[in-house]
Parts: structure tokens; C-alpha cells; sequence
């Protein structure tokens, strides 16, 4: 459980407060850049963290993004006219270029201009992947570019979307790396259903519960859920890694080896978080049916509203269109698409969960651990220092899963598939509570 004072450190992301300046040093995704698609096109609202920006792309191609009022007078730059390499506040004409310098002002005579002493503040911007990444904090302590793997590889080799969610970023982060819920909240009840779920010949169905190991890492964590089979002398092994501050990845599936999917739960404020959800294959183009995330409930158009925010069909305000002859008959929740069974437990939690209500255990461990990672980090950063993930460690990490004969080590198989070589972990007893309750 984490007290109120404590549960507002952790989840409150606002300019000023301890999670607010410790999320400004990193990256984050916010526009796939298909979003503005051309230069001169229309700018676009953007917030992060609980404020607000205008983002745009020049004449030459490059992208800007502006604090959305402008500094004249206050005026919201979406109005603006993108013209000639800039944006033109519509009120009295200020224009401003993508680092935010004022280039024009309409409305001044010659003699009496002073355009280089006006900026607006822009945000850092990186184009990674087919996404464009903010950075909202110090210029000068700007971590390496965000170049995860997913985004190193040739664009048809992987498939990106994004969809709103209802509740604060922890919560739904939690719920994300939480791998005991997976076999349960997301069970199909039998072979042939009409949606997707972990069907019953999946091997978490054939197993005992699992037991979880974290090891951390300079950049979170990885952690491994693994259950002893039922049926056959071997353990079946998911590897995973939590990237600082709101990122995991996650094997793509049984049996979908070379692949490595994920999220990263970035917040828009306290209350309402963009779920980024993606996966990839290291080596191949990925074929038609993998592309789309339907079994997630991550499509585009057919889950995902993209001309109402990028706002899932099936939300809070019409119960995720729940089918209760489904829940009876084919599916655990009778809620279509996976991550959309995900996002309404989440939600049903309220806007930020009450965390004095918990009652955690063994299964609970990477929960556990990510948050002393995190209070860790806000530590670090509130002392001076560089907290985990602020470097470029986690760039060749990939996840994976197998099933491991119970007399062999599994770690070296997992490890192989999962880490660049020569990458160690350290070890801590504190990702490692000993019984029920402790966090």
C-alpha cells in the first residue's frame, strides 16, 4: 500500500511537483508523425504532463512545438496561420519559428521592433520511429534520444497506435506490467470464440501460478513471470523489462519468437493518460494480420476514434460496450479487445486509484518493485543526479518467452534472447519481498 502524501508524490505529474520535474527528464511520445503529414499543414493541440502546446511542421520539414500561448498577449497559437517556416499568431501577427524565436511582428513599426528579444517556449523534439517525442525539460541534462529498438527498424517491420485512457498514469502502468492478471482477466473460455483472449491452449492455462523475479537494471528493470507446467517437466518463462519512467516490454506471444511488443504510458495529467501500444519483428516485415493490434482492441477505426482524440469506442461513459452473454459463454470479462479489458479495470479503479486500500502479494512483485524504482528516481533527481533511464542502455533490450526443461536454467536461455551481450543486472532484496502485504 503507499499513504496519500506518498501517492500523490508518485502520481501527481504537474510543473513543480516531484513526479512532474522527475518526468521532464526524459522523452516522451506524443504525435505519430503522420499526424502532420506535410509542411505548412495545420498545427496540432498537444498535452503533456498537464500542459498544453501547439505543434507544427515548417516549410522545411522540421517540427516545432510551442507552448500554445503566445507570448504577445496570450492568444492560442492553434489559431495560427503555418507559413514560411513559422507560425503566425492570428491576433497581431507575431511569428514565431520552431525553436520558439519571434522572427516577425506585423503590428510594429520598423523602428521600434524587437522580435529578438521575444520567445515562445518550445519544447525539444525528437522524430524517432515514425513518432515525434517531447522533452519539457533542461536543455542542457536532455537525455540520448529515445531509440528503442521498435523504432530502429525498417517501418514495416512494425506497427504503432495510441489510444486515450481515463486515469492516471501509475495505475494504468501497473495494471501493464502486472503479469498474474494476463490468464485470467484476458481468458477466452473456449477454443473458437468470437474474440480474442489466451485461448485454452496457451500454456499459462497448463501451469501452476507463477512466481515472479525482478532483477534491476540501470535502466528499471527486467523480470520474469515462471510457471511450472502441469502437464510436462518444464517451466514456461516470460521475460519482460520496465523502462523508466512508464515503458514495458513484453514477449509478442507464444510462439512468436524474433518479436517484442509493448507500451509506454505517457501522462497527459493527473488523470487521464496516451497508451502507446506497439510491436515488432527483429527480422522480417510483419504480415497484414499483425499489424493491426485488433486483438488488443487497438485498431485504428475499428477500436480507436482517431477524429475524436484518438478515444477508444468502447470507454468509460458507455461501459466498454460489455456483452454479458458473451462473459457467460465465451470470454472471462465479455469485453472485446484485450488492452480495452485492461484499460476498463484500470478505469473502474477511479481517476487515481486509493492505494491505502491494497492488499499486495507475490504476484504484486513487479508492482512492488516499480514503485521503489521510482521513488528511487525521484530521490536521485530531486538530490541532482541522473535517475534510471536517463541513458541509452535500454536501446537493444527485447523481451521473449519459451518453455525451459525444469533440470535446466532457463535464465541463460531467457538472457540470450533478451539482452546484448555483456549487459549485466544488479540485484536488490528490496524487488524481492519475502511474503504477502510487503511493499
Amino acid at each position: 500500500m503507499l499513504d496519500p502524501s506518498t501517492n500523490e508524490r508518485m502520481t501527481r505529474v504537474g510543473r513543480g511537483t516531484p513526479m512532474g520535474d522527475l518526468m521532464r527528464r526524459y522523452w516522451h511520445p506524443v504525435l505519430l508523425s503522420w499526424e502532420l503529414p506535410e509542411p505548412d499543414c495545420e498545427p496540432l493541440r498537444v498535452t503533456l504532463l498537464g500542459e498544453h502546446f501547439v505543434a507544427f511542421r515548417d516549410t522545411s520539414g522540421r517540427v516545432g512545438v510551442l507552448d500554445e500561448q503566445c507570448p504577445h498577449r496570450g492568444a492560442s497559437l492553434w489559431l495560427g496561420r503555418n507559413e514560411k517556416d513559422g507560425l503566425r499568431c492570428v491576433y497581431h501577427g507575431w511569428k514565431f519559428d520552431v525553436t520558439g524565436q519571434c522572427v516577425d511582428m506585423m503590428n510594429e513599426p520598423a523602428e521600434f521592433d524587437f522580435k529578438e528579444k521575444v520567445r515562445a517556449r518550445a519544447a525539444g523534439v525528437a522524430e524517432e520511429g515514425g513518432v515525434i517525442w517531447l522533452h519539457l525539460g533542461d536543455p542542457d541534462r536532455r537525455p540520448p534520444q529515445p531509440k528503442f529498438d521498435w523504432t530502429q527498424v525498417p517501418e514495416g517491420h512494425r506497427t504503432v497506435t495510441k489510444v486515450i485512457q481515463e486515469c492516471n498514469w501509475l495505475q494504468a502502468l501497473e495494471g501493464g506490467i502486472d503479469s498474474s492478471h494476463a490468464q485470467i482477466l484476458h481468458r477466452a473460455l473456449k477454443a473458437g470464440a468470437s474474440q480474442p483472449g489466451v485461448p485454452p491452449t496457451d500454456p499459462r492455462l497448463h501451469s501452476k501460478p507463477a512466481t515472479l523475479e525482478v532483477d534491476l537494471t540501470d535502466y528499471g528493470y527486467r523480470y520474469f513471470s515462471v510457471r511450472p507446467m502441469l502437464e510436462e517437466d518444464a517451466n514456461h518463462i516470460r521475460g519482460y523489462h520496465f523502462v523508466m519512467p512508464y515503458t514495458q516490454l513484453r514477449p509478442a506471444g507464444y510462439g512468436k519468437d524474433r518479436m517484442t511488443s509493448g507500451h509506454h504510458w505517457v501522462p497527459i495529467d493527473d488523470e487521464t493518460c496516451l497508451v502507446w501500444n506497439w510491436t515488432y519483428n527483429y527480422d522480417r516485415p510483419l504480415q497484414p494480420e499483425e499489424t493491426t493490434l485488433e486483438a488488443g482492441g487497438n485498431s485504428f477505426g475499428k477500436d480507436i476514434d482517431i477524429k475524436n482524440g484518438f478515444r477508444s469506442f468502447r470507454n468509460k461513459g458507455n461501459d466498454w460496450l460489455i456483452d454479458r452473454e458473451v462473459q457467460r459463454t465465451e470470454t472471462f470479462t465479455g469485453i472485446q479487445g484485450i488492452n480495452t479489458q485492461d484499460r476498463a479495470v484500470q478505469e473502474t479503479m477511479g481517476p487515481i486509484v486509493d492505494r491505502m486500500i491494497e492488499h499486495l502479494g507475490q504476484s504484486d512483485r513487479a508492482v512492488i518493485a516499480a514503485r521503489k524504482v521510482l521513488q528511487e528516481a525521484l530521490n536521485v533527481a530531486a538530490d541532482g543526479g541522473d535517475p534510471a533511464g536517463a541513458a541509452d542502455s535500454y536501446y537493444a533490450i527485447r523481451a521473449a518467452d519459451g518453455l525451459v526443461p525444469s533440470n535446466e536454467d532457463w535464465r541463460p536461455v531467457l538472457l540470450a534472447k533478451m539482452l546484448p551481450e555483456g549487459t549485466a543486472a544488479r540485484s536488490s532484496s528490496a524487488a524481492h519481498p519475502t511474503g504477502p502485504n510487503r511493499c
